[in-house]
């Protein structure tokens, strides 16, 4: 005859296995997404173009300054050519990752990940080598678009961005250190992190594992859409730690429309120099928190001076975003169009004003550099520890 098992161990047995199947939906099962995804990851290696080396041991007694030694000793030294050049073809470098994103072989990657390539190579998960144009690339975003020969290529599903939120997962793939379609999984850490001289890409911050090759692979969510584009890590020894940075994909597809469709990326520039506002700035101004950027500075000409901006103004919304640092600013103005109309909300003298601006086109880097105070603003008073390194992985 049977025992009657006490109601208190069914229970038991009964929360157990509740809470095993819970923990089992806690954890998400990758395998559909990457056997969905992965026929559209690529690797590229480039070709670097070739540059001279110095074949000359006594280059130092040439050239400026040879004057001063002796005739003798000169046309001993004429005899040795100044360079030669590279022997043999180059082989091709695995340096990073990519993703096509259109059936007729349009492909992201980073900029740095093609910087310099006399001639790049992807490789599909089918093996298949082929050469690839560079359309184009952006180096202030590090975004580039590769064009690829092909028709009815497999392509990724391409996701929003602004629709992550922390503690989300998603999963990478990409070739880290030439392993081909290498997966790794983790949780969005933050969105809208601002990096050191990277004043124009709001990163997105998770602890997926990221290596040197990972550098323009995709960003998954969990629908299997691209959200990002691997780009950075941040360590103390160039390795990863824990913390890797991604480009949000909204600002990649905007990037790559503009490359496709005029050959250059143009950005808005409202002419300020700012600076962040500190817990003292914040009670002189008469601030409730220490929100906001402080302007120091309208440039001469410039959208902002124009507006009718002022040295002293914080800025507390752009366009309906909140500036809670001084660096969400650059990420907002340079998505406006140049000739669009932008509203911005102020404190000055302890009063709310509105103001409307029409956001000018961002010069290039080298205009950018000649006007006045410029350099300074751009830091945007963001300081990295020295034993603090941002890692761009290039590969190498």
């Amino acid at each position: 005859m049977m025992k009657k098992v006490p109601l208190s161990i069914v229970l038991l047995l009964f929360s157990l296995a509740l809470a095993l199947s819970v923990q089992a939906q806690t954890f998400p099962d990758f395998k559909t997404l990457v056997r969905e995804a992965s026929p559209a990851v690529v690797n590229i290696s480039t070709v670097q173009k070739a540059a001279p080396v110095s074949q000359d041991p006594f280059s130092q007694f040439r050239g400026p300054g040879s004057e001063d030694i002796p005739e003798i000793f000169r046309h001993f030294f004429r005899g040795f050519p100044d360079t030669q050049p590279r022997r043999g073809n180059p082989t091709p470098r695995s340096l990073g990752s990519g993703f096509i994103i259109s059936d007729d072989g349009y492909i992201l990657t980073n900029h740095h990940v093609i910087k310099d390539a006399e001639q790049v190579i992807v490789r599909l998960s089918d093996r298949r080598e082929l050469e690839a144009e560079v359309v184009g690339s952006d180096p202030r975003s590090d975004v580039a678009l590769l064009k690829v020969a092909g028709e009815n290529l497999p392509y990724v599903k391409i996701g929003a961005s602004n629709e992550l939120e922390p503690g989300e997962w998603v999963l990478a793939i990409g070739s880290p250190f030439g392993f081909d379609h290498s997966v790794t999984a983790g949780i969005v850490s933050a969105t809208e992190r601002s990096l050191a001289n990277d004043t124009y890409v709001p990163f997105i911050q998770t602890d997926v594992a990221i290596n040197p090759g990972n550098s323009g692979g995709p960003l998954f969510n969990l629908a299997g859409e691209v959200v990002g584009i691997n780009s950075q890590i941040y360590t103390r020894s160039g390795g990863f730690m824990g913390l890797s940075f991604a480009i949000p994909i909204d600002v990649a597809m905007e990037v790559s429309e503009q490359i496709k469709g005029q050959g250059f990326v143009t950005r808005g520039w409202l002419g300020v120099v700012i600076q962040e506002v500190s817990r003292d700035l914040a009670e002189s101004f008469g601030l409730p928190k220490p929100s906001g950027a402080l302007v120091v500075k309208v440039m001469a000409d410039s959208p902002a001076q124009a507006a009718g901006l002022q040295e002293g103004d914080v800025i507390v919304r752009f366009e309906g975003h909140d500036i809670n640092l001084s660096s969400d600013l650059p990420h907002h103005v340079g998505r406006v169009r140049p000739g669009q109309s932008a509203v911005i909300d102020l404190i000055r003298g302890g009063q709310a004003l509105t103001l409307n601006a029409t956001i000018g086109v961002l010069p290039d880097e080298d205009n950018l550099a000649q006007i006045p105070d410029v350099q300074q603003g751009e830091s945007l008073g963001l300081v990295v520890q020295p034993w603090m390194l941002i890692c761009v992985l290039d590969g190498t």
